[in-house]
Parts: structure tokens; C-alpha cells; sequence
């Protein structure tokens, strides 16, 4: 079908679906003039360039910012391992299949080398989290709270649908009554009432308590979203590895997770985009992530009222990340219907 055999018989097969089209495309027009009219003569995009540095990394002293260029590298350095993994893309296959099983501890050990790269100590010097600000933060803060939700999540999923009558109604009243409550309550909840349940001596950093409401709320999300991949599993697939002598615990790690969590792929990652944007509210108590750093930036007296230019690009930085988590999503779900045993 060619493009204009296609036109005519989508867009202008009656004399109102192609009225229609004429003034959709009118109203486009002047939508697209009237906002690149604005972005090219009446926007200051000056705000941004000026304080780049403060979106990005916010108040982390300029001295040390090769920590950051260095965190940036192994961050880099992985996603292209691991996209090309799942790609084939520079990788060969027989390679990735050596790498493969690597990637999920290597992961897991740049967390903590990230945390000592930016917070100091061991040999570096000590940044205050008072410092750790914009992007650097929000991501920082994401990242952990997803690692940490996650296993939280699996782990409720599971307890919701034991035979243990403890487990499962503990599991059960963690969920619906989280779930029940907004973040922002669960926030500032984290922020106030968890000292209360610390000993003294013990004084939590409010970025650790911010992270730890993240991950109390998202966690009963993520058991929903698990335990549906659960009840998708047939009960003959558990009866027939039981016969074959499989305890429980190896049915539930071998047999039961790899097949529920596949079913449930977008819904985990549709999860943690939705953690990743709820980021934003730590800003209401007291942290200065990438929103929070944006109105401080709009507080300066030369960039007062640019909030068009500022929010639009906040917009741009959520949009490409959570974009990014998607495509992976997309990538991750075409390998696994490739290889249905991996």
C-alpha cells in the first residue's frame, strides 16, 4: 500500500473524516509555530546553561567532581555491557553468554563503590549528604530504593500466598495498609517517627530515612505486582517438581519466580518508573533532589519567573530517563521470548 493509498483511506475516505484532518493538522500547525516562536525568542534558556552544574550534581564541590566522572564511567561502562548483551549488538553471542551470568553481581557491587565515591571516607574525603543534590541525588536515591524494594517485594509476595496463617496475614495487613496511605504520609512518617524506634545513639541521616519510605511503599506495590505473576504459574508445574523430589524452597527459587516475574516484567518496570518520578516529593522534606534544586534556581534574582525553561527541562531529564527503563523493559522481554530458558 502506498503512502497515498493509505492517506485516502484513512484520513480522507468521507467528506467529514477529511474536514477533520484539515483542521487537526490547522490546529497542529499552530501549536508547533506558537511553542518554537516562544523557544526561539522568548525563552532565556540561560537559566539552564548557567546553572547546569546545579541541575546535575547541585552543591558537590567542584574539587571532587572527578568522583562523579568517575561514577559516570562505571555507569556507562555497565549499561553498554549490559545492552549489548541483550542486544548483540557489540558483543558476540558465544561472549555474552560468558557475561551474562556476571552482570547481576557486578551491578550489585558498583552500588557500594558509587556510595564511597560520593560520600568519602576509607581513604577520601567526606562529603556531607547536605551536599548531594539535583540529578546526582534523585538517581542515587531511585537506584537504592529500587535494589532494596524489590527483594522486599518478592518476599511479601510470596508471604501473601503462604500456607503459614503468621506469614501470610502479616504479609497481607503490610500491604493493603501501605498501600492505603499516600507517599508523602509514608515520607514524612520515615522523616519523624522512625528515630522513635531507634535506639538513642543511632541518628539516621534524613537521606537514609527518605530512602527508607521509598522502599517501604514501593515494596507493597511491588508484592502486587509479584504476586500476580505468582497466581499465573499452573499448580501442575508445582505438583509434577514436587514428585520429582524438589523441596520448596528450590520449586519457589527454580520454578515458581523465573516464570512469575517474566509475566510480570512490565508491571515491575512500570514500577519502578513510577518510583523513579515519586522522587520528586522528597523535596517536601527536606531534600534537594532535581526538583528541589530547581527552586532554588528560580529563587535567583536574575531567573525569577523562568519556570517554563526550568520545568520543561526537568521534564526532558525525567522523560529520557524513564524512557530508558522502558526501552530496556521492551529489550529484556524480547530476549527472554527468544531464549524461553534463559
Amino acid at each position: 500500500m502506498t503512502k497515498i493509498t493509505w492517506l485516502r483511506k484513512n484520513l480522507f475516505n468521507s467528506w467529514y473524516n477529511s474536514l477533520f484532518t484539515i483542521l487537526s493538522l490547522i490546529f497542529l500547525f499552530w501549536v508547533t509555530k506558537g511553542i518554537l516562536t516562544w523557544a526561539i525568542t522568548q525563552a532565556q534558556w540561560q537559566v539552564i546553561q548557567v546553572n547546569l552544574h546545579l541541575f546535575l550534581v547541585g552543591r558537590f564541590p567542584k574539587s571532587l567532581y572527578w568522583r562523579v566522572w568517575i561514577i559516570l564511567a562505571i555507569v556507562t561502562t555497565l549499561s553498554l555491557i549490559t545492552g549489548s548483551v541483550f542486544t548483540s549488538f557489540l558483543i558476540p553471542k558465544q561472549l555474552s553468554k560468558l557475561i551474562t551470568p556476571w552482570l547481576s553481581p557486578l551491578w550489585l557491587l558498583s552500588f557500594p563503590i558509587i556510595w564511597w565515591l560520593i560520600g568519602g571516607g576509607l581513604g577520601l574525603e567526606s562529603v556531607s549528604t547536605n551536599l548531594w543534590n539535583g540529578l546526582l541525588l534523585t538517581l542515587l536515591i531511585a537506584a537504592v530504593s529500587i535494589l532494596l524494594s524489590f527483594p522486599i517485594g518478592v518476599l511479601l509476595a510470596l508471604g501473601r500466598t503462604s500456607n503459614l496463617p503468621i506469614v501470610r496475614w502479616f504479609s497481607i495487613l503490610y500491604i493493603e495498609i501501605i498501600r492505603g496511605v499516600p507517599l508523602i504520609g509514608i515520607l514524612f512518617l520515615a522523616q519523624v517517627m522512625l528515630p522513635l524506634f531507634l535506639p538513642t545513639d543511632l541518628r539516621l541521616d534524613k537521606l537514609l530515612r527518605a530512602i527508607a519510605g521509598l522502599v517501604i511503599f514501593s515494596a507493597a506495590y511491588m508484592a502486587e505486582n509479584v504476586r500476580g505473576g505468582l497466581q499465573s504459574i499452573p499448580r501442575g508445574q508445582i505438583e509434577a517438581a514436587k514428585a520429582l523430589g524438589f523441596n520448596t524452597p528450590l520449586v519457589v527459587i527454580l520454578i515458581i519466580l523465573p516464570q512469575a516475574l517474566r509475566a510480570v516484567i512490565p508491571a515491575i518496570v512500570g514500577q519502578f518508573i513510577g518510583l523513579f518520578k515519586d522522587t520528586s516529593l522528597l523535596s517536601l522534606v527536606g531534600l534537594v533532589e532535581l526538583t528541589g534544586i530547581s527552586r532554588s534556581i528560580l529563587a535567583q534574582p536574575q531567573f525569577l519567573g523562568r519556570y517554563a525553561e526550568v520545568y520543561i527541562f526537568l521534564g526532558c531529564i525525567y522523560w529520557i530517563f524513564c524512557y530508558s527503563m522502558s526501552f530496556a523493559s521492551r529489550k529484556l522481554e524480547k530476549q527472554l521470548s527468544n531464549n524461553p530458558s534463559s
